[in-house]
């Protein structure tokens, strides 16, 4: 595996984990049903498409990389405080189209940089940001 698939995988892999952190935390504010149900089909999906990053790096004997720990702590926190003075559904739904948003530009941006990773890279880069387009247009009927 060349480095910028390699690259390519590892940024797929993190950006799951973090996205699967996130809903995760966000699920326990969650009270309503549907959007509750919405949280867990998204972690699931984020799951195995991670899941598939991840295989791929392990299959070629690449070490597999957690999100950093300020990372994950800043994200954390933030998302309790905001959550803790107003979790209704409409506040959920923003926090996880951000979350979204900056997954889109940050993949994007990745994708487009690393623009000789191999297309299974790419693909998979391509339709974790299609993933993360189709959650947003479901999380608008919240706001």
């Amino acid at each position: 595996m060349d480095e910028q698939t390699r690259k390519l995988y590892e940024e797929c892999n993190i950006g799951c984990q973090m996205a699967i952190e996130s809903m995760q935390q966000i699920k326990d504010f969650t009270q309503d049903t549907t959007l509750f149900q919405l949280i867990e089909k998204y972690i699931d999906r984020h799951s195995r498409l991670g899941g598939n990053a991840k295989d791929h790096l392990i299959d070629s004997g690449n070490e597999v990389k957690t999100p950093g720990m300020m990372a994950s702590a800043f994200s954390w926190f933030s998302t309790e405080l905001k959550l803790n003075l107003n979790d209704d559904n409409s506040k959920i739904a923003k926090l996880l189209i951000d979350g979204c948003s900056m997954g889109i530009k940050t993949l994007g941006e990745r994708a487009n940089t690393l623009n000789r990773a191999d297309k299974s890279a790419d693909a998979l880069a391509r339709k974790i940001i299609k993933t993360e387009e189709e959650m947003i247009r479901e999380l608008e009927l919240f706001l």
